[in-house]
């Protein structure tokens, strides 16, 4: 092992000799000396127990582990709103380059000009797919984006001397609109949607006033709708003085095929890591940046990367922004990612990202049309909403229980029980990067689990049955947590 360890040690020497600013670690306290330099009362009395295990059986214990995991790259992830779609390896392989991995945002500016230079061709090509003045890359994620919009507007209110403090939300908002609306100091009220799950020009007539900071819409919708009054809501909050707040999670369904600037809307977060293909799950990595109308331009997050005399700057200069709403400047790998995806495809290829996303939803709710419930006809956007009700009522099962059976199958279940307005709900995004074998397997799964609902409904009660923990009881998880680990003997 001495020799080994020589060995190591020689070829790491001979690896950065001549490597200006390199130098080797050096020890401060000689190597036969360590143990008395610790103090005697935080030596341990016996030697630490550490499993004995070879390298093979370690190799194999987390071989076997991974291949339990659920991932985008193996299984079909039709998870509604989400937009788990295949991200393409070329994506990985530009945010590993050497040049973006080993910059620190505390390096002069000029260290860092290719890094500043893709930031600012990105806040371009947002600017341009958006249809809007100016984008903000700071925001680290959805939600964060949707907070800081509201910012920004509220800035831009107290800017002109009122203080407006309530924000209109359609009942079938994201969960975080509302969230996010609060957090930035506003009160939120509720907008109904019409039978057919669009805006209600009438409830949003009667419920506007002038104290409306803005109006927060998905469109599409997280029915899978596209609200074609969008032009008409813009107006109604225009004539009064509010902004036309646009959640830009659902962008892969109209990216390259309309401008959301052009339909009236001051201001929209983009989630990056959905639209332009950043792997995300458990809690990131994301990015949201937002895109502003002209007048809003001024608020925006500083400083800005801007172009300035031949060379990238950062641009402090923004007497009436917001500030910092994160530490440094954004989700940087995630931007790599993102306009790394966007130059691959170009503009056509945008273009056709979002033609296969809503050829496939429509593709698939036609498919399931014969087995549960639509509620909203087709044809739908990139993701649709059927409803387990039929089951539930004819025979016990539960949207939940044709969750976990579709586990058994390898394939994530799709969002449930949200929106909220549509009971025993579905909602189901196969996104446009699945084949069609992948979309027809997952139908004739669907159609065999509504078959089985009617012949064997036990099958689903007891689901899922092939993983490693089966079916727990979810309200005493929720009541109950057990949030310690404990060891035992």
């Amino acid at each position: 092992m001495e020799k080994i360890d020589h060995d190591i040690k020689l070829l790491f020497e001979q690896s950065v000799e001549g490597q200006s600013g390199v130098n080797l670690p050096q020890c401060d306290v000689p190597e036969a000396s360590v143990s008395e330099a610790i103090p005697s009362a935080l030596l341990a009395a016996t030697p630490v127990r550490l499993p004995e295990m070879c390298e093979r059986e370690v190799t194999r214990h987390f071989t076997r582990l991974s291949e339990r995991m659920m991932s985008v790259d193996a299984n079909f992830y039709p998870l509604g709103s989400c937009t788990m779609k295949y991200n393409p390896k070329i994506n990985e392989w530009a945010a590993d380059l050497p040049g973006f991995t080993a910059g620190h945002p505390y390096q002069d500016v000029q260290d860092i000009q290719g890094s500043m230079e893709l930031m600012y061709r990105l806040r371009q090509l947002l600017e341009e797919i958006a249809g809007l003045s100016e984008v903000s890359l700071h925001p680290a994620a959805g939600a964060h984006g949707e907070l800081t919009a509201m910012m920004v507007v509220r800035a831009y209110f107290r800017d002109r001397g009122e203080n407006r403090d309530e924000v209109l939300i359609p009942d079938t908002a994201h969960g975080t609109n509302p969230a996010s609306c609060a957090l930035c100091g506003e009160r939120v009220t509720i907008v109904k949607s019409t039978p057919e799950g669009l805006v209600d020009l009438d409830d949003l007539a009667a419920k506007i006033t002038d104290n409306t900071a803005a109006m927060m819409i998905t469109n599409p919708n997280t029915l899978g709708l596209f609200d074609k009054s969008i032009k008409k809501i813009a107006d109604i909050l225009h004539q009064r003085g509010a902004q036309l707040y646009l959640d830009g999670a659902n962008m892969n369904a109209i990216m390259g095929q309309v401008r959301p600037g052009d339909c009236g809307v001051d201001v929209m977060h983009y989630n990056l890591h959905k639209t332009f293909s950043t792997p995300h799950g458990c809690g990131g990595p994301g990015a949201g940046p937002i895109a502003v109308a002209e007048h809003l331009a001024p608020f925006l997050p500083a400083p800005q990367v801007d172009f300035v005399d031949g060379k990238y700057v950062w641009d402090f200069n923004r007497p009436k922004s917001i500030g910092k709403v994160r530490t440094f400047y954004g989700q940087f790998g995630v931007m790599v990612r993102a306009y790394t995806y966007i130059r691959a495809l170009g503009h056509s290829g945008i273009k056709n990202v979002s033609d296969k996303a809503v050829l496939a939803a429509n593709y698939l709710g036609k498919k399931l049309e014969p087995f549960y419930t639509l509620p909203y006809p087709l044809p739908c956007m990139h993701e649709f909403v059927i409803s387990a009700e039929k089951q539930k009522d004819d025979h016990g099962i539960r949207a939940l229980d044709i969750a976990k059976q579709l586990i058994d199958y390898g394939i994530h279940p799709p969002t449930i029980y949200f929106p909220l307005i549509v009971s025993e709900c579905m909602m189901i995004e196969p996104t446009e990067t699945e084949t069609l074998e992948t979309l027809d397997r997952f139908a004739a799964i669907m159609q065999r689990i509504a078959e089985q609902a009617r012949t064997n409904p036990e099958l689903a009660h007891q689901a899922p049955v092939t993983t490693p923990v089966s079916r727990v009881d979810e309200v005493k998880a929720a009541r109950e947590p057990n949030l310690r680990w404990r060891y035992k003997e």
